[in-house]
C-alpha cells in the first residue's frame, strides 16, 4: 500500500504543474504528421484536414489519436491553406494551379468534401497567400511576402478590408468565433487579433520553428509545424492569467556616489536607496547586502522602502558611495488578458482607486490638453482593457522617444510631442487616470545587452489596475514601435532584464519623482556637489 501511495504522489506531482499552471499555448496533445511537408490545418466539426504542399493530398485526420480518416487528392499542386466553411473545405493554392517554379499567383479553391470536385475558384487578393479561415460570412487569408491580413468575398474574392499582420511572416490563420489568431514563422509566436482592425491583443509562444496551418475546434487550437512534422493541441482561453520562464540568476551591485568638489563644505547629505522586493518578475534569494550600515528604513507613502544613509559636514574632495548587492531571480513574463474577461470600471475596489486615480503635479489631468487627449483617444469605449489599449495607441502616434533631460509634466511633454521613459510614463498615467484606470509607475536597473554589463540609464514604466487580472505592466516607450506584434509586447509582458526598484504613485519625501536612488543635500555657498549612480550586473 505504501508503495502504491508513493507512485501515486510521484504521478500527481508530475502532471500538477500542467494542472496548475496552465496557460494560453501550453501544449496538451500531439502527434506525427502523415506527411512531411504540412502546411494548412482546418476543422470540419469533426476531423482535422492537412494539406501536405509535397504530397499534393489533403487528409482527413482523427484528432483523438492522429489517426489518418481518408485522403483527397489537393485541388492544385501547391496546396497552403485550408478552410472549412460548414458545408465545403476552401484550398489556396499558391502556385494558381501551375507547378512552375518562382510562379506565384495564388488561387482559391471551394471543394466538395465528398467527390473531391473543385465547385469554385477564386483568385486570392494577394500572390503569396498563405494561410485561411473562414468567419462565417467571409474568408480571411495572410500573406507573408505582403505582410498583410485579407477579408474577402468568398462567392467572387472581392477584398472586403485588410490590415498589417502582426509580424514579418505570418504563415497561419483561424478564426475562434471572435477573434483571428495567426501563426508567424519569423517571431516563432502565434497571435490572437482584433478582426477588426489587426490589433494584437494576446502572445503565445508557437509549438514549434514553423508553425504553418492553425484551426479552431471550438475549444482548442490546433496547429501543424512544418519543421517537427507535428500537430498540436493547445489550450487557449485558460484560467491562468500569465505565464512565467526562462529564469536568469544575477548578482547587481548598485552604486551611489556622492562626490563634493569643493570649495565649500557639504553641511548634510541624506541617500535613500530604493529596497527591492519579491515581485511576479523576481524573487530576491539572499539578504540584501550594503557596503555599511545604513541610518535607518524609512516607508513612504506609496509603501515603498528605502535604506536611509545621513551625513555630517562632507569637506571638499571627499566622496560618499554606497553600495547595494542583490542576489535576484529574474524571469521572463506575460499576461494572457482576454478583454471579454477583464471586469468594469466599478469593479475596482475602493482603495486602489483612492491611492492611484488622484492627480498630481506630474500628471495634471485636468488640464485641457490632457482633457482633449482622452476625449479623442478613449470616445465612448467602457471596456477597462480597450481604454487602456486606446490610451496607448494615441500616445505612440504622437510622440517619438528623445531624452531632453528633465522630467516635465504630462501635459508639456504630451504638446511637445516626445519625452523620456519617464516622460512617457507621466502622460499614460496621466491619461489613465482621467479615464477611471489606476496607474503607476515602477523604475529599475536593467541589464544591457551583454549578461555581464552595466547600467547607468535605467529604465521606468507603467502598471495599470485591470479588474479580474490586478496590476499589469505596460511600456508606453518600448511600445513605441511600427508592427502590431512589437507593440503588444509591452502590453503585460516583461522580459528578464530588469531588477525592479521602486514601486510609487507618484512623488514622495524620500523618492521625490525619481527612481532607484535619490540624494538630497544642504552646502555652503559655491560649493559643487555631484552624484553618480550606476549598477554592475553578474550571471551567479
Amino acid at each position: 500500500m505504501e508503495k502504491i501511495m508513493s507512485i501515486f504522489f510521484i504521478f500527481v506531482l508530475t502532471i500538477s504543474p500542467r494542472l496548475i499552471f496552465a496557460y494560453t499555448g501550453e501544449i496538451i496533445q500531439s502527434f506525427d504528421t502523415p506527411a512531411l511537408y504540412p502546411t494548412g490545418l482546418t476543422y470540419n466539426g469533426k476531423n482535422l484536414i492537412l494539406a501536405d504542399r509535397k504530397a499534393d493530398k489533403l487528409f482527413y485526420i482523427n484528432p483523438q489519436n492522429g489517426k489518418v480518416v481518408k485522403t483527397l487528392s489537393s485541388p492544385g499542386y501547391w496546396p497552403m491553406g485550408l478552410a472549412w466553411d460548414g458545408k465545403s473545405v476552401w484550398n489556396v493554392d499558391i502556385k494558381g494551379g501551375i507547378p512552375l517554379a518562382e510562379h506565384y499567383d495564388a488561387k482559391i479553391y471551394q471543394i466538395n468534401p465528398e467527390n473531391n470536385n473543385i465547385l469554385r475558384t477564386i483568385y486570392s487578393p494577394s500572390s503569396s497567400a498563405r494561410g485561411l479561415t473562414f468567419d462565417g460570412k467571409y474568408l480571411w487569408t495572410v500573406d507573408n511576402r505582403s505582410d498583410m491580413i485579407y477579408q474577402l468575398d468568398p462567392s467572387d474574392g472581392t477584398t472586403i478590408k485588410s490590415f498589417k499582420s502582426p509580424s514579418s511572416d505570418p504563415q497561419g490563420i483561424t478564426y475562434d468565433g471572435k477573434y483571428l489568431w495567426v501563426s508567424d514563422r519569423g517571431s516563432d509566436k502565434i497571435y490572437m487579433v482584433d478582426p477588426d482592425n489587426g490589433t494584437v491583443i494576446i502572445i503565445a509562444d508557437a509549438p514549434g520553428k514553423f508553425t504553418r496551418g492553425l484551426a479552431y475546434d471550438g475549444k482548442y487550437l490546433w496547429a501543424a509545424d512544418f519543421q517537427n512534422k507535428k500537430i498540436y493541441k493547445l489550450k487557449i482561453y485558460d484560467d491562468e492569467i500569465m505565464h512565467k520562464s526562462k529564469v536568469k540568476k544575477f548578482t547587481l551591485t548598485y552604486t551611489h556616489q556622492t562626490t563634493n568638489y569643493g570649495p565649500g563644505e557639504i553641511k548634510t547629505l541624506d541617500v535613500y536607496l530604493a529596497i527591492p522586493i519579491n515581485r511576479v518578475n523576481q524573487t530576491i534569494e539572499n539578504q540584501i547586502k550594503y557596503s555599511q550600515k545604513y541610518t535607518d528604513i524609512i516607508t513612504d507613502k506609496w509603501g515603498q522602502k528605502t535604506a536611509h544613509y545621513h551625513y555630517e559636514n562632507i569637506k571638499s574632495g571627499e566622496i560618499k558611495e554606497v553600495e547595494m548587492k542583490v542576489d535576484v531571480n529574474l524571469y521572463d513574463i506575460r499576461y494572457f488578458i482576454y478583454p471579454d474577461k477583464v471586469g468594469s470600471l466599478t469593479q475596482i475596489p475602493a482603495e486602489i482607486k483612492n491611492k492611484y486615480l488622484v492627480n498630481d503635479i506630474k500628471y495634471q489631468y485636468d488640464n485641457p490638453i490632457i482633457k482633449k487627449a482622452v476625449k479623442e483617444a478613449v470616445a465612448n469605449e467602457t471596456n477597462p482593457y480597450w481604454i487602456a489599449r486606446k490610451i496607448f495607441s494615441f500616445l505612440i502616434s504622437k510622440m517619438y522617444y528623445q531624452m531632453s533631460g528633465g522630467w516635465n509634466t504630462a501635459p508639456t511633454v504630451l504638446a511637445r510631442g516626445n519625452g523620456s521613459c519617464s516622460e512617457y510614463s507621466f502622460v499614460y498615467i496621466s491619461m489613465c487616470r482621467a479615464a477611471g484606470i489606476p496607474a503607476r509607475y515602477v523604475g529599475s536597473i536593467a541589464t544591457r545587452g551583454d549578461e555581464a554589463s552595466m547600467d547607468d540609464v535605467f529604465h521606468r514604466w507603467v502598471e495599470i489596475y485591470l479588474p479580474n487580472y490586478g496590476w499589469i505592466p505596460i511600456d508606453p516607450s518600448g511600445g513605441d514601435q511600427k508592427t502590431p506584434a512589437a507593440q503588444a509586447n509591452f502590453i503585460g509582458h516583461l522580459r528578464n532584464h530588469y531588477l525592479i526598484t521602486t514601486q510609487s504613485g507618484g512623488g514622495s519625501k524620500t523618492m521625490a519623482w525619481t527612481y532607484n536612488s535619490n540624494e538630497k543635500w544642504t552646502c555652503e555657498p559655491k560649493t559643487n556637489v555631484v552624484t553618480e549612480n550606476f549598477g554592475d550586473w553578474n550571471l551567479r
